[in-house]
């Protein structure tokens, strides 16, 4: 099952995108064995300030067909990392081909594109940098693959 971060704006090359391209690339190699990935960080530009149903348009369109998709939203749903993992799990398990994680731009996500989501999950009720969420999402992502591996990377 492909996983697809779809994101509004670019990381620039620094400490962020190190990470993410990391994790993902980590995930990558270790989730072969698990019917997971690849993994990819697609990012999308409104260039002409069209707002949020802009970026919403572009985010649905890097949105695989019929993945399940989920929010990051600081409404949205907290979850341990066990309980991440096994939702990964889940979808795999019910034949999805891809799960994709939509991380809105400055001022979040299009309440359409949103209401169109299967599911919204939320870093806690700080909100943080949309940088730092991908990155956070990915070591997550890789962490989930982890824990469905049984490796001691997660420990309890």
């Amino acid at each position: 099952m492909r996983i697809v971060i779809a994101a509004v704006g670019r990381l620039r090359a620094g400490p962020e995108k190190a990470l993410v391209d990391d994790y993902l690339a980590r995930f990558d190699r270790s989730g072969r064995a698990l019917g997971l990935g690849p993994a990819a960080l697609v990012e999308v530009e409104d260039r002409k300030g069209g707002g949020m149903a802009a970026e919403a348009a572009l985010l649905s369109k890097a949105l695989p067909d019929g993945a399940w998709v989920v929010a990051l939203d600081e409404r949205g749903t907290t979850m341990t990392s066990p309980d991440f993992a096994a939702s990964i799990a889940r979808q795999r398990d019910d034949g999805r081909a891809a799960m994709a994680f939509v991380i809105g731009g400055a001022d979040g996500i299009d309440p359409a594109l949103r209401g169109r989501c299967d599911a919204a999950l939320s870093f806690g009720a700080m909100v943080w940098p949309h940088m730092l969420a991908r990155a956070m999402l990915a070591e997550q992502v890789y962490r989930a693959g982890q824990i469905l591996a049984g490796t001691p990377y997660h420990r309890v």
